[in-house]
């Protein structure tokens, strides 16, 4: 069994990119099954009679033929001939200088399409994006995401009528929210047998990810701090961070803190949101919050136990920050947070037309209940509609002129953003 099992939904986009003459360029972290999709890719060109090429700069026999341009293209005519084909290339990140190597070639408009992917390094989320701009389209592969796995473990029965299916259903939709709050949505954990084999796989994830990525490609030598940094922002989701406060904590410089949270956002693992303000007298204008990109790989760097509740509100506010991360994929609709300097705050405002404001609650509902701190909020931007994400509870208030939607989590990709 293997990551294609899982369908992804970036997959149709690849497709239809493949006839476009600009690089393909798939980028995400490590092991979320980008080698699977450009093999599934290959497999599919081939059974329409196209040509095909398939390096990988990990393996040492096809890493010596990118040593020069001349070497590839050599290469490439030597597999394909002179009239054209696809060649895929993973982990383009291992070439030093990638975006300057493949920009040159581009460059030499040969009748050939690129198809690169590579993992969440600098070099490739850099170096590469700043070489090739005009030449090339980026796709994000992130880990699968809930949508991806409430189909997969519904054995895709339910096809478009899935949402519909969840909300028939809150035991189920409750039960799969919790089963991937705890282990999150890399393919090789979802398709483990046993809790065991899960914990084993996430492991072998991060110690890969400390040990490739940071230690060996991105020279961090002081391994244990910047563990440590990790583990308190994974035990501390959603709440404010202030460099210095982490400085003094892990006993490392405050540039240090920033040069290793800046590794952690371009390798990832976690994602920035900055604080949305129109009155910088009355609101917080600084301090970021962090949240995970994988829920599983989250609760492992915590070092938590099985257990989800205790800190299960904090796990749901990342959780439902992936849901709405979807809508921020195209940047037209950042995701903030609200704070004021007097202590009223509200967990997500995006950035659309109005401000629109997410507040999260895993808490039950037995009657819709309103907290002081969006009602501030209300007060203040009188946005015609907010949104208090729950469990299971669906209901509606109206507040002045705007109403207030009470709506379970599995309901929010029917929202449609101003």
């Amino acid at each position: 069994m293997n990551e294609l099992v899982i369908k992804r939904s970036i997959l149709g986009q690849l497709k239809n990119h493949l006839s476009k003459k600009e690089i393909t360029l798939l980028v995400g972290p490590r092991q979320v099954g980008k080698t699977t999709l450009l093999r599934f890719l290959e497999q599919d060109l081939i059974v329409k009679g196209k040509k095909t090429i398939f390096l990988n700069l990990d393996v040492e026999r096809d890493f010596q033929f990118v040593a020069s341009q001349q070497s590839l293209i050599q290469h490439i005519r030597l597999s394909l001939g002179t009239d054209g084909g696809y060649v895929f290339i993973d982990e383009a990140q291992r070439k030093v200088d990638a975006g300057r190597f493949f920009k040159g070639i581009y460059d030499m408009d040969l009748p050939y399409k690129f198809i690169l992917s590579g993992s969440g390094s600098l070099e490739l989320k850099e170096k590469i994006h700043e070489s090739m701009a005009g030449r090339k389209r980026v796709f994000e592969l992130l880990p699968v995401s809930f949508w991806e796995f409430a189909a997969f473990r519904t054995h895709y029965h339910y096809g478009d009528r899935l949402l519909s299916y969840l909300a028939h259903d809150p035991s189920q939709s409750v039960s799969l929210l919790e089963e991937y709050m705890r282990f999150g949505g890399y393919p090789q954990v979802i398709l483990a047998s046993n809790e065991t084999e899960k914990k084993d796989i996430l492991n072998e994830i991060y110690q890969s990810y400390l040990i490739r990525d940071i230690s060996f490609f991105l020279g961090v030598e002081k391994t244990d701090a910047f563990t440590n940094l990790t583990r308190v922002l994974a035990a501390s989701i959603g709440k404010r961070t202030v460099v210095s406060e982490l400085a003094n904590t892990l006993g490392i410089s405050v540039p240090t803190v920033k040069q290793y949270l800046w590794y952690l956002e371009k390798t990832y693992i976690i994602h920035r949101v900055t604080p949305f303000f129109r009155n910088p007298r009355t609101e917080i204008s600084k301090m970021p919050t962090f949240y995970f990109y994988d829920m599983g790989l989250r609760k492992f760097a915590a070092q938590e136990g099985n257990e989800i509740m205790g800190q299960s509100g904090f796990i749901f506010e990342n959780f439902v920050f992936l849901l709405l991360l979807e809508y921020a994929r195209d940047g037209m609709h950042p995701i903030r947070f609200w704070r004021t300097k007097s202590g009223a705050e509200v967990d997500f405002v995006v950035d659309a037309v109005y401000p629109v404001a997410f507040e999260v609650k895993y808490a039950s509902f037995r009657e819709p209940t309103i907290g002081k701190s969006l009602h501030s909020f209300i007060k203040q931007y009188s946005p015609p509609n907010a949104y208090i994400i729950t469990k299971d509870y669906a209901h509606k208030v109206v507040v002045g002129k705007t109403t207030v939607n009470f709506m379970p989590f599995h309901a929010l990709p029917n929202i449609s953003l101003p």
